[in-house]
Order: C-alpha cells, then structure tokens, then sequence
C-alpha cells in the first residue's frame, strides 16, 4: 500500500478508475467528505454510500481511507468515489503481494469438482487444481481394468477422492492471479517444489536408487526413494519392455523396487525399470526372421489395423523370455485387408491366429506382420 500512496502523492492528473487515499473531514446521514490533497474534496454518497454504510459508521474524522474515482467533477465540483470498488482493487493488490512473497496461506475447502477443489481469500473465489495438490494428497486410485469406461470410472473416483477435503484447511501459496478475469489459482505443492528442487542437486539422471512403490495410477506408478523420501513417477511406458495397460501386471503398493532415474525437471523426477531389464527386442532377431509364421493373439482392432501380442516361448527362445512371460507386439496393417470393415470380419480380439513375418526392426522395436497363406484361405 505504500508504493500505492507514493504513487498518489506524485502531482499527476487524477483518472477515473485511480485509487486515492483521503482524509475523512466530514460525515453525514447519507454522505461523507474526503480530503485529497492536491486533487481536491472527495464524496461517497448515494449508492456507494448505502452499499457500505455499516463500514463507513465504524470510521471516524480524521481516519484515512482508500477510495477509488468514479467521476473527476460532479454538478458540485466534488471528486465522486467508491470504497466498494476501492475495497476489490486493495484486495487483488494484496494477493498480488502475498504472491510474489511467496505467503503461505491457510484456506479452508469448500468445494470440489473432477479437476480440483474450491475456496476463497478475502471472499475472491479461489480454485486449487489437482495438478497443484501436495504428492501427500494426490488422488491415487488402482487403474481401471476396462478401458472402453475407464475415463466415466475414474472421473467419479477421482471427485468422491477431493470430496474428503471439503471442510479441511490447507496451506496454498497463489500460483496464479489475473483481477481482470477474476482468476485465482493456488497451489499446494509450492513451498514443497523449491524444497525438492534443492534435494534433487544431490542426485543426477543416470542414478540407480531403492524405493517403495505408494501408488497406482492409469498413467504408471509413484515411487518414494531416498533417504529424504523424494517421490517420483515411474511412467507406465517405463514398467516394462512388454506393453503394458494396468501397471497392477508389474508392480503393487508396498512393493521395494530398484529404478533409474531418467530425468530430472524442475522439481519432478521420471524413473524406470525397464532401464534396469534386459530389452527383450535384442534378442528377437534369434528367433524370428521374416517370412517365419508365428502364433499371435489379436490385443486390439483401430483404424490402423490389428495389434498382435507374439510370446516366444520353447527351447528356442532366449534366455530374456524365460518364466518371464515377455510379450512382443506387432501390427497387422489394415492395408492387409482391404477396409476395416473386412479386418473386423476376419479377426477376434483375445483370438490367435497364424501370421508372417513380414518386417522385423529389433532397434525400433517393430515388427509388421500379415495373415498367414493357409489362415486366409478359410475367408
């Protein structure tokens, strides 16, 4: 507020829209006089006067206060003001400052919605998103094992999740402002990130540390290591070499792993074990050569073509695939077929098939493939 009044001791044209500091001089029943200085005499009255007269009866003559202009020169030659108005600026002003102070603040939940969960400061609505939560209070729900209404499932979990902090205080920091629009953003994580920050200076990526994991996500798995109990994310492209789609196949709660880390942004660290595994792909040039007909088992049908899941299993197969029941996944292009309409009429999704080999890139990890001659000939 200071710099504020500075501001307005300066000798520049007052503007409609300015935020002036005054001297009270005089109090009526519907009125009340400001002494501005070099700008001349200010009024409340009317409206502004009615909308705030339970606060302007608790001042007293000689009690300065913060207005804002809302007309240079009434029929009276007075500058006409507004404390209400005055009142939103003064308190957007304060965030501001609490923002770049880097304040922490207590709030109290009064609200929750998928994305996050509401409350306000100085009575300014305030929305505090999932993304900004503590890693303590992160949703951490077990992957949805049906994919076609996994997002309706989750969604629900997730918001029955926030609900339980509707009535609890916690300690944000404003992450975001923006008084034209009426936005504030909040974050709880905050204070916690510049902490991290200062712990991750001690690890580097490349690093191969000892965890627990704390929790299932759709996405991967969280993971806490460290002496200093860092958590971080365990993608789930990063479980394993096979494709995975619930990472419940791969890890539990509570389970000790050992993972690389692999990167390091800000206050976010990405590990994997994979990293940790041999890549099965090396050894699959052993195996297989193109033209080989292999067995494979139809995982899914999209516009591209067929997904099929190819496990090399007998005396044959590397030691990599061994009791670890390792999975490769090649594709069926819908070229092979035609339309989609002809692929969804030859194959079943979970059914196996015979299919060749027609491409195969260890280094990529690809391998294409079409029907087998013989398994064509029945359609």
């Amino acid at each position: 507020m200071k710099k504020l009044s500075e501001q307005n001791n300066l000798l520049k044209p007052p503007k409609i829209g300015e935020l002036v500091e005054g001297k009270i001089i005089s109090k009526g029943k519907s009125s009340l006089f400001l002494d501005l200085g070099p700008i001349g005499t200010g009024i409340i009255y009317g409206r502004e006067f009615q909308g705030v007269k339970d606060t302007l009866k608790k001042l007293k003559i000689g009690d300065n206060i913060f207005a804002k202009i809302i007309e240079l020169e009434n029929e009276e030659g007075y500058v006409e003001l507004s404390i209400s108005e005055a009142g939103k600026d003064l308190t957007w002003e304060s965030l501001k400052q609490k923002k770049e102070k880097r304040e922490q603040i207590k709030v109290k939940i009064l609200g929750a919605n998928k994305g996050g969960l509401l409350t306000e400061i100085s009575g300014i609505p305030a929305f505090l998103p999932v993304s900004q939560l503590s890693p303590e209070h992160y949703p951490r729900l077990q992957p949805a094992h049906h994919p076609p209404v996994k997002r309706e499932i989750d969604t629900q979990k997730i918001l029955r999740e926030l609900q339980k902090f509707i009535g609890k205080e916690l300690e944000v920091q404003i992450f975001d402002l923006d008084p034209k629009t009426g936005k504030l953003i909040l974050s709880e994580k905050a204070e916690q990130s510049e902490k991290i920050k200062e712990i991750l200076k001690n690890y580097k990526v490349g690093d191969i540390v000892e965890g627990q994991i704390t929790g299932l996500v759709d996405f991967g798995a969280f993971i806490k290591f460290g002496p200093e109990n860092l958590e971080g994310l365990i993608h789930i492209s990063e479980l394993d070499w096979q494709l995975i789609e619930d990472p419940s196949e791969i890890v539990k709660v509570g389970q000790k792993v050992k993972a690389e880390i692999t990167e390091i942004s800000d206050a976010k660290v990405s590990l994997s074990l994979k990293a940790l595994k041999k890549d099965p792909w090396k050894d699959i040039a052993k195996i297989y050569k193109k033209g080989d007909i292999v067995k494979g088992k139809i995982i899914r049908l999209n516009p591209f073509g067929a997904f099929v899941q190819i496990t090399p299993s007998g005396p044959a197969a590397p030691e990599a695939f061994k009791g670890r029941r390792l999975k490769i996944q090649g594709l069926c292009h819908i070229s092979e077929f035609g339309s989609r309409t002809k692929m969804e009429d030859v194959l079943r999704v979970n059914k196996k098939y015979d299919f060749q080999i027609l491409f195969i890139d260890p280094k990529e990890h690809r391998i294409n493939l079409k029907l087998s001659p013989t398994t064509l000939k029945g359609y």
